[in-house]
């Protein structure tokens, strides 16, 4: 089984408090994009993962794809087990949950491969104990998701926006974006009412006006190259250029592909990491071996 695990935005980030346990509750539009990792499946006596693509990671009991077999097995009791394979593409360390998607995909896969029967709030519900952003993964669509990532609400989304992915700098340490955060006295909250019915409706006036990230100006403080590649798309044509979860990717969105492609052409000149994507609705996409009943929102 081959899937396309497919990385997201945050078209706006919004804290809304803190929960005793010090978790963060959030407020946030997301939606995956075409920028993807691939994850292979295919069935073993035992678990085992191996890791390509760029950036390489560590095929060590730390990966998220390995702890997602694992927890698998162990809510539902199966003794079966499989080979992974993960291809990177996502880069890491970028706010695009790359991590979580690939995650998401195990867990969607091996329940299908191992036939445990696990429904997809079920399935939600388990990726949360990996992460915030894994039920999302296993979701997909445009939603609006708040608490620490279980309160998610779909939404229509208007149209597919082509985008210019760029990463400028090494990555963040999210903890430490967070506690920068707690320093910051007067953060810029996003409208995400007005926001989500501008992605609803298309109109890109009032999502350019609406759209934020309260992580935004801490992560610049950290990084200023941040700063610079949101500054330097803009230039490059983009008409909302914003950085997605605690960074360190910035993404811009662009009225129409040939304007994303003009930018990627000269964006490329000056990054080593960027990429060419666009907004979608499938989170996990099927490439060969998987079921057809992949869970996907079709955007109207």
């Amino acid at each position: 089984m081959k899937l396309e695990a497919r990385g997201k935005i945050n078209w706006s980030l919004d804290i809304t408090g803190l929960r005793e346990d010090g978790y963060h509750l959030m407020d946030m539009l997301m939606q995956p994009v075409t920028l993807a990792d691939t994850v292979t499946l295919e069935p073993a006596e035992d678990l085992s993962l191996a890791t390509a693509g760029f950036p390489l990671l560590k095929a060590d009991e730390r990966h998220l794809a390995l702890r997602a077999a694992r927890l698998l097995r162990e809510h539902t009791g199966c003794s079966r087990g499989a080979a992974i394979h993960v291809f990177k593409r996502i880069p890491v360390g970028a706010g695009m949950g790359g991590g979580s998607a690939d995650a998401a995909a195990v867990l969607w896969g091996l329940n299908r491969l191992w036939e445990t029967g696990l429904s997809g709030e079920e399935l939600e519900a388990l990726g949360l104990q990996l992460g915030a952003d894994v039920p999302f993964c296993l979701r997909g669509g445009l939603t609006r998701t708040r608490g620490i990532g279980e309160n998610m609400e779909n939404l229509p989304c208007g149209r597919s926006w082509p985008l210019v992915i760029l990463q400028p700098c090494r990555g963040l340490s999210t903890r430490e974006v967070f506690s920068a955060f707690h320093a910051d006295s007067s953060p810029l909250h996003p409208d995400t009412e007005a926001a989500a019915a501008a992605l609803a409706a298309g109109d890109l006036r009032t999502l350019r006006s609406s759209l934020g990230n309260v992580l935004q100006p801490v992560s610049v403080r950290m990084r200023p190259e941040i700063g610079r590649a949101v500054q330097r798309l803009k230039e490059a044509g983009a008409e909302i250029a914003l950085m997605t979860g605690s960074g360190s990717a910035v993404f811009g969105v662009f009225r129409n592909p040939a304007r994303a492609r003009s930018a990627f052409s000269a964006l490329s000149l000056r990054y080593p990491s960027v990429f060419l994507a666009r907004t979608c609705a499938e989170s996990i996409l099927p490439l060969e071996g998987a079921p057809s009943d992949s869970p996907e929102v079709t955007l109207p």
